[in-house]
């Protein structure tokens, strides 16, 4: 004999299909932020690295035409771009940087968005920016050093991209 379905299980039943619901609204979220952040994702990290290598040159300052004009190589040599177009996308940089908060947002939106290997050539180009005007300072060595660490790029890592840094711009270690 099958006993007649109670009120425990019509809110079982209903808890069930209120989670399936959420389960299926949930995976059409997720490809569609999939799709958006494939679409999108090189341009927001490469946005986020220009913002990151402002904050970087200004971090002892001293915000200088030498520092500009490394940024400017950097992103030209990065993206492909042009001196103008370079130049364009460090002046939206430098307002993107003035309105930031914090580095967290930065280094996350990289870290998310691009892998190991291309987040340790940022670290080198960031040590290019340190070492533009000539010399190290110890505020910029402080960010660097806390960057690689909220990319996840390791000290040994960030100490051989300092390196390749130093080899680039043909300068010995100081």
């Amino acid at each position: 004999m099958v006993a007649a379905p109670g009120p425990g299980d019509t809110a079982i039943r209903m808890a069930a299909s209120r989670k399936a619901s959420q389960v299926a609204s949930a995976m059409t979220d997720q490809r569609r932020l999939s799709w958006e952040t494939s679409r999108t994702a090189p341009l927001a990290a490469e946005v986020a690295i220009a913002a990151l290598m402002v904050r970087l040159a200004k971090a002892d300052d001293r915000y200088g035409q030498a520092e500009k004009t490394r940024i400017d190589q950097v992103l030209a040599r990065r993206r492909g771009l042009d001196h103008a177009a370079a130049a364009e996308r460090r002046a939206a940089a430098e307002m993107i940087e003035a309105e930031a908060p914090d580095t967290v947002r930065f280094t996350r939106t990289i870290k998310n968005r691009i892998d190991l290997a291309d987040r340790q050539d940022v670290l080198v180009a960031m040590w290019e920016i340190v070492y533009a005007d000539g010399s190290r300072s110890a505020e910029e060595e402080t960010l660097v050093r806390l960057v690689a660490g909220l990319l996840g790029v390791s000290d040994r890592d960030s100490g051989l991209a300092r390196q390749r840094a130093l080899n680039g711009l043909g300068q010995a270690d100081p």
